[in-house]
């Protein structure tokens, strides 16, 4: 039988509070991370989440992986006058590499998270994005 193992990156918000609850009564067996890159304790929320629907969680402190390559690079394109995008450095350093990293050492198949969690079946799945309110 396939892994169903997916981590699933956690903020308590809405989004991945939503997608946690849709993986569990899909068959998922669901572990909820919490990145802190600051000294804001953003996990209550979702460890409050994941204790309420009867997943794991767990917080991983990545502070000086986000200073390292997140904030280090805005500041570096900004003295070369160079526009940043720290969506994309995080995204590359943060979610799909150490959060990737540790779906891997607790032995899952998939990482998840709420982001784009509007969708839309026309044949297919496809993201929505949101739009502005006339």
């Amino acid at each position: 039988m396939e892994n169903k193992k997916v981590l699933l990156g956690m903020s308590g918000g809405v989004d991945s509070s939503v997608a946690a609850l849709i993986l569990k009564e899909k068959g998922y067996e669901v572990i909820g991370v919490t990145l802190q890159f600051c000294d804001i304790n953003n996990s209550v929320d979702a460890k409050n989440v994941c204790d309420l629907i009867g997943i794991p969680h767990f917080t991983y402190n990545y502070k000086k992986e986000f200073e390292k390559y997140v904030i280090q690079n805005f500041i570096d394109c900004y003295a070369n006058q160079k526009t940043p995008n720290p969506c994309i450095e995080c995204n590359k350093y943060m979610k799909f590499g150490l959060m990737w990293e540790k779906a891997k050492e607790l032995k899952c198949n998939y990482i998840a998270t709420g982001h784009y969690a509007k969708t839309e079946y026309l044949g297919r799945y496809r993201k929505i994005c949101f739009k502005k309110s006339k």
